[in-house]
């Protein structure tokens, strides 16, 4: 199921994504976001992750640095700053 979805996004990041002009309010971007939450915290909780994450971009939320956090949370990670170290 991991692959699965890793396939699908690595094929929207090459193939859709380049045509249209960069909009995502967070770094990094909400598909390389996923694709690390999918790789760190496995196919269901990844993608848990990356939907909330997906909703979260829109104006009305500020955006910003938010890399996957160590521990499973739908919520923003304010905790690190730096790109944590996974495992």
């Amino acid at each position: 199921m991991q692959r699965i979805f890793i396939f699908l996004i690595r094929g929207y990041q090459r193939f859709i994504s380049p045509l249209f002009p960069p909009s995502c309010r967070y770094y990094p971007s909400c598909s390389s976001y996923t694709l690390e939450a999918l790789k760190v915290h496995g196919g269901f909780k990844g993608l848990l992750m990356g939907i909330a994450r997906i909703l979260r971009c829109n104006p009305f939320f500020k955006g910003g640095i938010d890399y996957v956090p160590k521990h499973f949370s739908l919520r923003k990670n304010k905790v690190d700053k730096e790109k944590p170290q996974y495992k």
